[in-house]
């Protein structure tokens, strides 16, 4: 099949190198020994290089959960069935999930999106119409969505942070679809050439059984689509999910448009690694907020080379994991701007040949 082109507004640019020294520069002054606070200084410094200056802010935030049903849940890959995807919508529009409480006690713009679910939906102000259908196809048998189904997902994630998240600094994504870890595994084995059997979990309890046959439908996608899952399109095309390509469109915009990204757990990786597999120089503007419990993802960190802010036995999906990072974004922040100096305070800095403790 001919290569898809990328749909325009979806190029990153790699951050330059202007602002480093004084960045640096500032922390050491900063009434600490120099680097004491640690992955916090890191984070604060790759905030205000994303931002381009030396007054960072952290907020707002925005944050949006992309919602879709997957085909391959007809292989019985999920003990769930996928009436729950809608279900879970519903809930999310009457606030009683747990991202709903996440974004209520950390004032996060949250916005539901209809991917692709298979179910008529309401018209609510949180939720934004966007379908590419009722669900991909069984990615096992078929392509799981048409080459015009990929480009709108990618079109409608980028119109998504064009319109919702404009004056967002920080963004973060997360994800409903029952099936989406058997998706994301074959998408994240197709990116990273590593066998199925190394990312499949139990993700929504699978039992053994399950889990073994989420193995074999990915290893009969791999055999099936051969050749065309040797590019990122050709990936998302052949075995993703309507949320995870839109997701792909979201990140990359949000990266154009200079907007720091806070990573999710394993579908929301998976949807990265084919960003950063279209768009390498994204991971300048990505913090991986946390190792989701799903058995797949400490694997595909490790083979990203990405290291996660945290590791709290969470799995749950929707962007938790994200937003449980968010405060420590704000925390990082907060300590770049307020912190006083030596010189302010009037207090001695060390002397030039003395150790790093203090």
């Amino acid at each position: 099949m001919t290569a898809q082109p990328l749909p325009d507004g979806l190029s990153v640019t790699p951050l330059g190198h202007d602002l480093d020294a004084d960045i640096q520069a500032h922390l050491d002054q900063q009434t600490k020994p120099p680097g004491s606070l640690g992955q916090l200084e890191t984070i604060a410094a790759q905030v205000a290089r994303v931002q381009g200056t030396l007054h960072p802010v952290s907020a707002p935030v925005w944050h949006g959960v992309f919602a879709a049903d997957h085909g391959i849940c007809s292989e019985q890959v999920s003990p769930f069935p996928s009436s729950v995807t809608a279900q879970m919508v519903h809930n999310f529009l009457q606030g009683g999930a747990a991202i709903n409480v996440f974004c209520r006690e950390e004032q996060v713009q949250l916005h539901i999106i209809d991917a692709g679910v298979d179910a008529d939906l309401p018209e609510h102000p949180q939720l934004l119409h966007r379908s590419a259908g009722r669900g991909t196809r069984a990615f096992n048998r078929e392509a799981a969505m048409s080459a015009e189904q990929l480009q709108h997902c990618l079109s409608a994630g980028a119109e998504v942070i064009d319109q919702q998240a404009a004056d967002a600094r920080v963004i973060s994504l997360g994800d409903m679809g029952i099936g989406n870890t058997t998706t994301s595994a074959a998408v994240l084995s197709a990116i990273l050439q590593q066998p199925p059997a190394s990312l499949v979990g139990a993700g929504t309890g699978a039992s053994t059984a399950m889990q073994q046959q989420k193995v074999r439908v990915i290893e009969q996608a791999m055999e099936r689509h051969g050749a065309e899952l040797t590019t990122p399109l050709g990936c998302l095309r052949c075995v993703g999910g309507f949320e995870i390509a839109m997701m792909t469109g979201a990140f990359l915009r949000a990266a154009a448009q200079r907007k720091l990204v806070l990573v999710d757990g394993f579908i929301a990786t998976a949807a990265w690694s084919v960003a950063a597999a279209l768009q390498p120089a994204i991971r300048d503007y990505t913090l991986f907020a946390h190792c989701s419990d799903e058995r797949g993802h400490a694997h595909a960190l490790e083979a990203l080379q990405a290291t996660p802010l945290l590791h709290l036995g969470m799995r749950l999906g929707e962007g938790t994991g994200a937003l449980a990072a968010a405060p420590l974004v704000r925390l990082a922040v907060a300590l770049f701007n307020d912190m006083a100096t030596f010189a302010s305070a009037g207090v001695d800095n060390r002397e030039p040949e003395a150790g790093t403790d203090g």
